[in-house]
């Protein structure tokens, strides 16, 4: 997958296109990502005894990894990701605009 958890990305179609959120949970199987404030879904929950209370709930529903680009902080824009190796032969991501290492670690 292009995006790992934690990583900045930018909705490039959908309903919240254009929107701006932190990757919360990568599922690789079903090609899809858990974006922050991204695809909110609306929960009605019935009370489950008086140390559960009920009530409208809202969170975060997946979206297919391919809706979503890399936020480059650089270019204040949504960018294509690379792969490049090092020299110490560790294989990092880079922005494929401005040649900017995409992995801090």
């Amino acid at each position: 997958m292009h995006v790992k958890s934690g990583d900045t990305v930018v909705v490039i179609s959908g309903k919240d296109k254009g929107k701006t959120g932190k990757v919360l949970t990568v599922l690789p199987k079903e090609n899809k990502v858990i974006v922050e404030g991204i695809n909110m879904i609306t929960r009605h929950k019935k009370a489950g005894g008086p140390t559960q209370p009920g009530g409208i709930l809202k969170y975060e529903g997946s979206i297919d990894a391919s809706k979503v680009m890399f936020y480059c902080e650089k270019d204040k824009k949504g960018v294509r990701v690379g792969h490049s190796v090092k020299a110490d032969g560790k294989k990092v991501r880079i922005c494929k605009k401005c040649g900017e290492v995409l992995d801090k670690k």
